[in-house]
């Protein structure tokens, strides 16, 4: 199948599915003529890494996905592991963000607004303290 249908098929752009080849993520055969040729195992990958990707997984986690997704003798802790792993991160950039908008809403009420030129919120990220 080319690039063209695979990408139908696993909702990927041809873009994305030419770098998870170069990265070795997807190794389709090749024809005579040098185009790519893929199989039902390579959209099978692909979509798998898709979702992934969709759930915020990094590359070098989705390489750790599939490789025990293709091992029949894993361990579904590890694959927990890795997933409670990734949650926490998730958890972490929650509180971050978080933190941010209770900062940035304490700026933003402390600021007049009006036509005068002191504002807290240019005096904040001048703050070099």
């Amino acid at each position: 199948m080319n690039i063209g249908d695979v990408a139908a098929q696993s909702g990927l752009p041809s873009k994305t599915i030419r770098y998870y080849e170069e990265i070795g993520l997807v190794k389709p055969a090749r024809d005579p003529n040098g185009y790519r040729s893929f199989s039902d195992a390579n959209v099978h990958v692909l979509t798998f890494v898709a979702h992934a990707r969709a759930l915020g997984f990094s590359i070098d986690d989705c390489r750790q996905l599939v490789a025990l997704w293709e091992n029949q003798s894993r361990a579904s802790a590890d694959v927990r592991a890795l997933a409670q792993s990734h949650l926490q991160q998730i958890e972490t950039k929650i509180a971050d963000l978080e933190a941010m908008r209770a900062t940035l809403s304490d700026l933003i009420r402390d600021c007049a607004g009006n036509t005068r030129p002191d504002c807290p919120i240019l005096e904040r990220l001048a703050d070099q303290s």
